[in-house]
């Protein structure tokens, strides 16, 4: 009775933020009494009545406060002392206790000790930090300054804590409050470090994109303030290359033209990748006529451009595309200078996305001749068909060898050898003959004799001549062949030339070298292949790697699928995806990811709905992976759509692949679409059983996403 008639007195807030510290004090001595008030306090911390911020720092009982100085101004003056001698865990223990006793204490004295949290490097540190942050904020009578808050998100994106990092920055803009534009390249310069990191910036600069294309509606002056330059964007699409997020970086790309935002060169260089990934070849093919112009300057940076164009007409199948780039990527540099008056580099051109007959399409701003300097990305594209040196362009021996087996598959022999004279006229100078020699010899290793000879036929016919050496590489394997009457013609041709041969020499050595073997020692010198495998070795990869290659159709029809999704054409992207089922050639993840889009941008989640049956019964047979980004962009369709069983299961692979799922997103999301959704009703007053089932979903998505 006395217990509880006590415990009613001290659950006054009059009593307690009047007689507390003075009763404790006044007790202090008396061990039963401090028991007794203990037991009193504790109830009150079970009921919530004191200890409304144990999220902050882990329960501890008030029997280890030091009930001789917990008067609020002993713990003031311990706190104010801890933060002045940097003393950070002294610091957090006495804020803890008086935050027990006496809630939150002045806004400038948390602020203060917000601040002190955020430079530490102590991960542990710099979590308490966030969560008093998180605490500060669902108290309505505080309010922190901005830049404590950028200070904090700051630190913890240095520290490689992008999920807390995110939620500080999210809070702000749905305030109405961002970082300066500076700030905020260096929170993205640190969260793209990682896989997870990149997920959520890249959500995020979607989010900021969004209120900046919403502001710019409605004409507010605050718009400019949310828009993100190019190093973000640049930052952004780079992090999607190394991480796979190809229809994430689609999606960054779309949102620079929505945004007008500036390609730089090197965002043309990403751009491109991400198209190669993507198979986007026509895409990047409305880039070229802007970078082809640029002087011998920009050879060495737009290497990695030529790059992936000539990856995509190799995977295209389009040989004589990839002979005519390669022969291109040098001949217009002198003729376009950078001050032709007739060329304004300075100002940005335009180029489409999707079809440039579309009414409403998008277009990109680029400026290829704008390089920044210090820019922070790092230029560390591959090189495996396209190399520079000497301020030229020139083709690798990876690339030699896919064009001489794809013009062999294709029966196109007379166009090798146009290239190759093409080739030696524009790139190398009169006397250097050594890539003939090198094709004459790759084929020659691989048996291809009859090839080989009708290259030196081709040669002899423009009036090219080559050395002895390559005669004598192709008279060694028609000996050792046992061809003896091939020899004879080619003997013909060597005494019509003028050249001197050791025929007894040829012979010796045709009966030394292996059969597999088209070179004998005295090879001719291969000087395209000091930094590289030698021709021979790459076209012997190549002619194996070809047939396990992706065949050229699955690109063609992929092409075609994106085409007429950016149209909003989905009748016949459907089409073409049914007749794909047809020739029983296996969809790509890219082929549902240009469906799910299209889909998505006419709103038909239920068409979405089914497509997820057909890539759910692929990947059951282990003959299809999607990718993160894809997950993503399917989820958020499904609950933009009300389908909340498709919407969990979902969420179930990612989990089940080991993805990153972004939380707050998805909650941003329904609380956008459907707040009100069954607020006010229960399962057991469902009026169907599918109402019922649905109400069970919505209901697990709730509770996984953290909305009460």
């Amino acid at each position: 009775m006395a217990i509880k008639l006590t415990r009613k007195v001290f659950v006054n807030p009059c009593f307690l933020s009047y007689y507390s510290s003075r009763f404790l004090v006044r007790l202090s001595s008396d061990h039963d009494t401090r028991f007794f008030l203990s037991k009193i306090f504790g109830g009150l911390q079970e009921s919530g009545v004191i200890c409304r911020h144990l999220s902050f720092s882990p329960a501890t009982s008030l029997e280890r406060l030091s009930w001789e100085g917990s008067s609020h101004t002993v713990l003031l003056t311990k706190l104010e002392n801890a933060l002045k001698d940097l003393k950070l865990d002294e610091a957090c223990e006495t804020f803890n206790d008086f935050i027990r006793l006496y809630g939150f204490p002045n806004h400038l004295l948390v602020s203060r000790f917000i601040t002190q949290l955020s430079y530490s490097s102590s991960p542990c540190s710099l979590q308490k930090a966030y969560d008093l942050v998180m605490m500060v904020l669902k108290e309505k009578s505080y309010h922190l300054q901005p830049d404590i808050l950028v200070k904090l998100a700051l630190s913890l994106s240095r520290a490689q804590m992008p999920i807390p990092s995110s939620t500080i920055l999210r809070l702000m803009l749905e305030k109405g409050m961002l970082p300066p534009m500076n700030v905020l390249k260096l929170l993205f310069l640190h969260m793209v470090k990682t896989e997870v990191g990149a997920c959520i910036a890249s959500n995020l600069l979607i989010q900021i994109c969004d209120n900046y294309v919403r502001f710019c509606s409605g004409k507010s002056p605050c718009a400019n303030l949310l828009k993100p330059d190019t190093v973000i964007f640049n930052l952004m699409l780079d992090a999607c290359v190394r991480f796979g997020s190809s229809l994430k970086g689609q999606q960054i790309i779309e949102l620079m033209s929505q945004t007008g935002v500036v390609a730089d060169g090197h965002s043309i260089i990403i751009i491109a990748q991400i198209h190669e990934i993507n198979g986007q070849r026509d895409e990047l093919k409305k880039f070229k006529d802007h970078v082809a112009p640029l002087p011998v300057a920009f050879v060495s940076h737009y290497r990695q451009f030529y790059e992936c164009l000539l990856s995509l007409h190799f995977k295209f199948d389009d040989i004589d595309a990839a002979a005519e780039l390669l022969l291109d990527m040098n001949r217009s540099r002198g003729s376009h200078p950078m001050d032709d008056p007739g060329k304004d580099f300075q100002k940005p051109r335009f180029v489409p996305i999707g079809s440039q007959n579309l009414r409403n399409g998008l277009k990109i701003q680029i400026m290829p001749e704008l390089i920044h300097e210090d820019s922070a990305l790092k230029e560390e594209g591959k090189s495996d068909l396209v190399l520079f040196r000497d301020k030229k362009l020139l083709p690798s021996n990876r690339s030699l060898s896919k064009l001489i087996n794809g013009y062999k598959r294709h029966g196109k022999m007379d166009e090798l050898s146009k290239f190759l004279l093409g080739l030696k006229k524009e790139l190398y100078s009169s006397g250097e003959s050594s890539v003939i020699c090198d094709v004459i010899d790759a084929c020659i290793s691989l048996g291809w004799v009859e090839i080989a000879h009708d290259i030196l036929d081709d040669m002899e016919s423009s009036g090219d001549s080559l050395d002895s050496s390559a005669y004598m590489a192709l008279l060694t394997a028609y000996y050792k062949r046992n061809m003896s009457r091939e020899a004879n013609v080619l003997l013909k041709q060597v005494r019509k030339a003028g050249l001197v041969i050791n025929l007894a020499n040829i012979i010796v050595l045709s009966k030394n070298v292996p059969s597999n073997v088209g070179r004998s020692p005295l090879s001719i010198k291969e000087a395209s292949s000091i930094y590289q495998p030698s021709l021979s070795k790459c076209l012997v990869e190549e002619v194996s790697d070809a047939e396990k290659a992706v065949s050229h159709i699955i690109y063609e029809l992929n092409s075609s699928i994106y085409f007429f999704s950016k149209a909003k054409m989905m009748g016949d992207a459907l089409n073409i995806y049914r007749r794909m089922q047809e020739m029983k050639i296996q969809p790509t993840k890219h082929t549902f990811m240009y469906l799910v889009c299209g889909y998505s941008s006419l709103e038909m989640y239920r068409d979405i709905t089914f497509l997820w049956g057909d890539m759910k019964r692929i990947m059951e047979t282990g003959s299809l992976s999607l990718s993160s980004d894809l997950y993503e962009f399917l989820l958020l369709n499904f609950l933009r759509g009300g389908y909340f069983e498709r919407v969990m299961e979902a969420i179930g692979y990612m989990n089940k692949c080991n993805m990153y799922v972004d939380k707050w997103m998805y909650k941003s999301e329904y609380l956008k679409i459907h707040k009100n959704l069954y607020r006010s009703l229960k399962a057991s007053k469902a009026r169907t059983e599918a109402q019922g089932k649905r109400f069970e979903h919505v209901k697990a998505f709730k509770k996984w996403a953290g909305i009460n």
